[in-house]
Protein backbone atom coordinates (compact mmCIF):
# COMPACT_ATOMS: atom_id res chain seq x y z
CA UNK A 1 0.00 0.00 0.00
CA UNK A 2 1.66 3.22 -1.19
CA UNK A 3 -0.25 6.44 -0.66
CA UNK A 4 -3.15 6.58 1.76
CA UNK A 5 -6.44 5.05 0.64
CA UNK A 6 -9.17 7.69 0.86
CA UNK A 7 -12.61 6.40 1.85
CA UNK A 8 -15.89 8.30 2.24
CA UNK A 9 -18.89 6.48 3.69
CA UNK A 10 -22.20 8.34 3.71
CA UNK A 11 -25.68 7.54 4.89
CA UNK A 12 -28.63 8.80 6.84
CA UNK A 13 -28.15 9.47 10.54
CA UNK A 14 -28.58 6.17 12.37
CA UNK A 15 -27.25 3.95 9.54
CA UNK A 16 -24.00 3.49 11.46
CA UNK A 17 -21.53 4.97 8.99
CA UNK A 18 -19.49 6.63 11.75
CA UNK A 19 -19.23 3.34 13.68
CA UNK A 20 -18.03 1.52 10.56
CA UNK A 21 -15.32 4.12 9.90
CA UNK A 22 -14.24 4.01 13.54
CA UNK A 23 -13.95 0.21 13.55
CA UNK A 24 -11.98 0.17 10.27
CA UNK A 25 -9.62 2.89 11.62
CA UNK A 26 -9.14 0.85 14.80
CA UNK A 27 -8.37 -2.28 12.77
CA UNK A 28 -5.84 -0.38 10.65
CA UNK A 29 -4.13 0.98 13.78
CA UNK A 30 -3.94 -2.54 15.20
CA UNK A 31 -2.21 -3.65 11.98
CA UNK A 32 0.37 -0.90 12.53
CA UNK A 33 -0.94 1.42 9.83
CA UNK A 34 -1.74 5.10 9.97
CA UNK A 35 -5.47 5.83 10.07
CA UNK A 36 -7.22 9.15 10.18
CA UNK A 37 -10.99 9.34 10.61
CA UNK A 38 -13.06 12.49 10.67
CA UNK A 39 -16.85 12.55 11.01
CA UNK A 40 -19.03 15.04 9.14
CA UNK A 41 -22.64 15.38 10.16
CA UNK A 42 -25.37 17.05 8.12
CA UNK A 43 -26.55 20.51 9.14
CA UNK A 44 -29.85 19.09 10.33
CA UNK A 45 -29.86 18.08 14.01
CA UNK A 46 -31.40 14.70 13.28
CA UNK A 47 -31.98 12.84 10.07
CA UNK A 48 -29.26 14.56 8.08
CA UNK A 49 -26.69 12.88 5.85
CA UNK A 50 -23.70 11.74 7.85
CA UNK A 51 -20.34 11.29 6.11
CA UNK A 52 -17.29 9.56 7.55
CA UNK A 53 -13.96 10.49 5.94
CA UNK A 54 -11.31 7.85 6.48
CA UNK A 55 -7.74 7.59 5.25
CA UNK A 56 -5.47 4.63 5.79
CA UNK A 57 -1.84 4.33 4.77
CA UNK A 58 1.69 3.48 5.77
CA UNK A 59 2.91 7.08 6.21
CA UNK A 60 1.55 9.79 8.52
CA UNK A 61 -1.48 11.43 6.91
CA UNK A 62 -1.26 15.20 6.48
CA UNK A 63 -4.81 16.43 6.05
CA UNK A 64 -8.02 14.88 7.38
CA UNK A 65 -10.22 16.04 4.48
CA UNK A 66 -9.74 15.16 0.82
CA UNK A 67 -11.17 16.26 -2.51
CA UNK A 68 -11.67 12.86 -4.17
CA UNK A 69 -12.05 9.41 -2.66
CA UNK A 70 -10.61 6.10 -3.80
CA UNK A 71 -13.85 4.55 -2.63
CA UNK A 72 -17.12 6.33 -1.90
CA UNK A 73 -19.99 4.41 -0.31
CA UNK A 74 -23.50 5.92 -0.34
CA UNK A 75 -26.28 4.24 1.61
CA UNK A 76 -29.27 6.46 0.78
CA UNK A 77 -30.52 8.57 -2.11
CA UNK A 78 -29.50 11.79 -0.32
CA UNK A 79 -26.07 10.29 0.41
CA UNK A 80 -25.61 9.48 -3.29
CA UNK A 81 -26.31 13.12 -4.18
CA UNK A 82 -24.12 14.48 -1.36
CA UNK A 83 -21.07 12.37 -2.23
CA UNK A 84 -20.87 12.86 -6.01
CA UNK A 85 -18.43 15.71 -5.41
CA UNK A 86 -15.88 13.25 -3.97
CA UNK A 87 -15.85 11.07 -7.10
CA UNK A 88 -13.48 11.10 -10.07
CA UNK A 89 -12.33 8.66 -12.75
CA UNK A 90 -10.36 6.49 -10.31
CA UNK A 91 -13.10 6.26 -7.66
CA UNK A 92 -15.01 3.07 -6.90
CA UNK A 93 -18.55 4.15 -6.07
CA UNK A 94 -20.57 1.68 -4.01
CA UNK A 95 -24.28 2.12 -3.35
CA UNK A 96 -27.13 0.03 -2.03
CA UNK A 97 -29.07 -1.50 -4.92
CA UNK A 98 -32.35 -1.30 -3.01
CA UNK A 99 -32.41 2.50 -3.32
CA UNK A 100 -35.25 3.11 -5.78
CA UNK A 101 -34.94 5.50 -8.72
CA UNK A 102 -31.36 6.52 -8.00
CA UNK A 103 -29.83 5.60 -11.38
CA UNK A 104 -29.94 9.17 -12.75
CA UNK A 105 -28.18 10.52 -9.65
CA UNK A 106 -25.24 8.11 -9.76
CA UNK A 107 -21.91 9.80 -10.56
CA UNK A 108 -21.24 9.36 -14.29
CA UNK A 109 -17.51 10.02 -13.83
CA UNK A 110 -16.77 7.16 -11.39
CA UNK A 111 -14.08 4.67 -12.37
CA UNK A 112 -16.46 1.86 -11.48
CA UNK A 113 -19.83 1.58 -9.81
CA UNK A 114 -20.80 -1.37 -7.63
CA UNK A 115 -24.41 -1.95 -6.57
CA UNK A 116 -24.78 -4.21 -3.56
CA UNK A 117 -28.04 -5.34 -1.88
CA UNK A 118 -26.90 -4.65 1.72
CA UNK A 119 -30.27 -3.52 3.08
CA UNK A 120 -32.01 -6.51 1.50
CA UNK A 121 -29.42 -8.99 2.84
CA UNK A 122 -29.52 -7.49 6.34
CA UNK A 123 -33.34 -7.69 6.44
CA UNK A 124 -33.85 -11.08 4.79
CA UNK A 125 -30.76 -13.08 5.75
CA UNK A 126 -29.21 -11.64 8.89
CA UNK A 127 -30.72 -8.80 10.93
CA UNK A 128 -31.34 -5.11 10.12
CA UNK A 129 -29.01 -4.14 12.99
CA UNK A 130 -25.95 -5.53 11.16
CA UNK A 131 -26.57 -3.54 7.98
CA UNK A 132 -23.57 -1.29 8.72
CA UNK A 133 -21.31 -4.30 9.35
CA UNK A 134 -22.24 -5.67 5.91
CA UNK A 135 -21.14 -2.29 4.53
CA UNK A 136 -17.90 -2.58 6.51
CA UNK A 137 -17.21 -5.97 4.88
CA UNK A 138 -17.87 -4.41 1.47
CA UNK A 139 -15.42 -1.55 2.13
CA UNK A 140 -12.74 -3.95 3.37
CA UNK A 141 -13.10 -6.18 0.31
CA UNK A 142 -13.16 -3.29 -2.17
CA UNK A 143 -10.10 -1.56 -0.68
CA UNK A 144 -8.04 -4.21 1.08
CA UNK A 145 -7.21 -1.60 3.76
CA UNK A 146 -7.46 -4.13 6.60
CA UNK A 147 -7.69 -7.89 6.87
CA UNK A 148 -10.97 -9.60 7.70
CA UNK A 149 -9.30 -11.02 10.80
CA UNK A 150 -8.26 -7.58 12.08
CA UNK A 151 -11.75 -6.23 11.33
CA UNK A 152 -13.24 -9.02 13.44
CA UNK A 153 -10.83 -8.20 16.26
CA UNK A 154 -11.80 -4.51 16.10
CA UNK A 155 -15.51 -5.40 16.18
CA UNK A 156 -14.86 -7.66 19.15
CA UNK A 157 -13.18 -4.73 20.91
CA UNK A 158 -16.02 -2.33 20.20
CA UNK A 159 -18.96 -4.69 20.75
CA UNK A 160 -17.48 -7.31 23.07
CA UNK A 161 -19.62 -6.17 25.98
CA UNK A 162 -22.76 -6.83 23.87
CA UNK A 163 -21.38 -10.22 22.78
CA UNK A 164 -20.98 -11.15 26.46
CA UNK A 165 -24.69 -10.52 27.02
CA UNK A 166 -25.76 -12.28 23.81
CA UNK A 167 -23.14 -14.58 22.20
CA UNK A 168 -25.27 -14.99 19.03
CA UNK A 169 -24.49 -11.34 18.18
CA UNK A 170 -20.81 -12.20 17.64
CA UNK A 171 -21.63 -14.78 15.00
CA UNK A 172 -24.19 -12.45 13.41
CA UNK A 173 -21.65 -9.60 13.12
CA UNK A 174 -18.92 -11.88 11.78
CA UNK A 175 -21.35 -13.32 9.21
CA UNK A 176 -22.25 -9.76 8.21
CA UNK A 177 -18.57 -8.92 7.48
CA UNK A 178 -18.18 -12.02 5.33
CA UNK A 179 -21.46 -11.37 3.54
CA UNK A 180 -20.42 -7.77 2.75
CA UNK A 181 -17.16 -9.05 1.29
CA UNK A 182 -19.04 -11.60 -0.85
CA UNK A 183 -21.45 -8.94 -2.15
CA UNK A 184 -18.55 -6.84 -3.46
CA UNK A 185 -16.92 -9.88 -5.00
CA UNK A 186 -20.16 -10.68 -6.88
CA UNK A 187 -20.69 -7.04 -7.95
CA UNK A 188 -17.25 -6.63 -9.53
Amino acid sequence: MGKAVKIAIAGEGGQGVQSVAEIIAEAANEEGREALYIPNFGVEQRGGVSIAFLQIGEEPIGSPKFQKGDIVVALSDRAVRRTRQYVNGTTTFVYDSSIEGIEDDLPKNAGRILAIPAIEVSKNELHPRVFNIIIMGAVIKATGVVSEEEARTAIEKKLGYKFEQDPTLRELNFKAISRGMELVEKAQ
